[in-house]
């Protein structure tokens, strides 16, 4: 467990304004990273992640995830550059489909998301290496287009998918992949078959959410978790015994991150139900 990556999530039910001092509490603690959600109707994931990278010195902060159907790839790539530059090697940008439901509810439903989501998340990426990008793709039209202010250092763009296609699409075209919560070491095992498949490098990252819940009462433990783990099994079309969680007491949640570790997680980000998260994040820092 000692080399991977600890972060937590703010959670998209909590309140935005308690999001500075949740990221400078964790950072405290010890924590690597602090990741932002952005899921229709909660919180927009870039100025969440300006809020949390302005309220801390060193933690690095990730985006999970800027839906493609909803971002011209020119203006991502715009705003990406202005905090990279700001806060240079502390971003991790994030990069999904969306659910499809919420993108059709705002009328961005893609003809092809598989097409969009891979000519976007290329675009941005080169627009962040400084390069003037000509694409007249299936989904994506950019002309001549170029960023006066790229970042220096240019910050990794990660692809948040689940599906086989999109797990090869990563492999092809980001930087890494983010696993949804919910999938074990077994799911990265194949996760990382379809990545390898898609051509990933030797650089390709994996970054794992994780359900959590740290505490010595087994009933309290399934209680909190109880409302996630059943939406996210039917999502998964698995029984909600099976969808993985960090769960338990202190020891044993950490024995869960380690598993994910073992299994090629660089990054473990918990999600973490019940009370007082920060105090949960502290006993599972504590193992590591």
């Amino acid at each position: 467990m000692t080399n991977v990556r600890i972060g937590v999530m703010y959670d998209r039910a909590w309140a935005p304004e308690g999001l500075p001092e949740f990221a400078r509490q964790a950072e405290a603690l010890g924590a690597d990273d602090v990741w932002v959600v952005e899921d229709l109707g909660w919180a927009g994931g870039v100025s969440a992640a300006a809020v949390a990278l302005g309220a801390t010195r060193r933690v690095r902060v990730g985006i999970g995830i800027a839906p493609a159907p909803l971002r011209s790839p020119a203006l991502l790539a715009m705003e990406l550059a202005t905090l990279a530059r700001v806060f240079p090697g502390r971003l991790v940008a994030g990069i999904g489909h969306g659910v499809p439901e919420w993108m059709a509810q705002v009328g961005a439903a893609p003809r092809s998301p598989l097409a969009l989501l891979e000519e976007t998340i290329t675009s941005v990426r080169a627009l962040l290496r400084g390069e003037r990008v000509e694409l007249a793709g299936r989904e994506v039209r950019l002309d001549d287009v170029g960023l006066v202010h790229p970042p220096a250092e240019v910050p990794p763009v990660v692809a948040g998918v689940v599906r086989p296609r999109s797990l090869e699409l990563s492999g092809r075209a980001a930087d890494g992949t983010v696993i949804a919560e919910g999938h074990g070491p077994d799911d990265l095992e194949n996760a990382h078959a379809l990545i390898a498949k898609g051509g990933a490098g030797p650089d390709h990252t994996l970054t794992v959410f994780a359900f959590a819940c740290v505490g010595d009462d087994p009933d309290e433990v399934t209680r909190a978790l109880h409302p996630h783990t059943e939406g996210h099994a039917a999502w998964l079309g698995r029984p909600q015994d099976e969808v993985f969680t960090v769960a338990g007491p202190a020891a044993q949640a950490a024995q869960k991150v380690g598993e994910l570790a073992e299994a090629g997680a660089d990054t473990v980000v918990l999600r973490f139900a019940g009370e007082q998260p920060l105090r949960q994040l502290e006993a599972v820092l504590a193992r590591r």
